[in-house]
């Protein structure tokens, strides 16, 4: 189950990265939230920015990955390198990434995922 959830995971950083909002619809939650450094959004307005471009992801080195289950919730943590284009500028940071994914239906949807941006590199 724990590979399960870190190649859902995988997928869904080529997804962002692809802008494939459909799969995104899809694997959002419908009370999803989304929190960035600047600002939390909701499933609708994190498919938003995507879609318009306000952040661009670039690439994502996975540097560290664990999964934790309890019930129908996993929680996944991603130690990464984030390179993006916010606000028309090139950056990259690392961050701890925070993924909770709940299972409804025998499917596995994001409900949450939080960037917490590491102080050292």
């Amino acid at each position: 189950m724990e590979q399960a959830i870190i190649a859902l995971s995988k997928n869904k950083w080529e997804w962002m990265i692809e802008r494939q909002l459909d799969d995104l619809r899809q694997l959002f939650h419908e009370k999803a939230v989304f929190v960035h450094m600047g600002a939390t959004f909701s499933k609708d307005e994190e498919i938003d920015v995507i879609h318009s471009g306000s952040i661009i992801y670039k690439d994502i080195d996975i540097q560290e990955t664990s999964v934790q289950l309890i019930g129908e919730t996993a929680i996944l943590l991603n130690k990464v390198k984030l390179q993006a284009i916010v606000g028309g500028n090139t950056v990259t940071n690392p961050f701890v990434v925070t993924e909770v994914y709940v299972r409804q239906k025998e499917q596995w949807q994001l409900a949450s995922m939080s960037f917490t941006r590491l102080l050292s590199p």
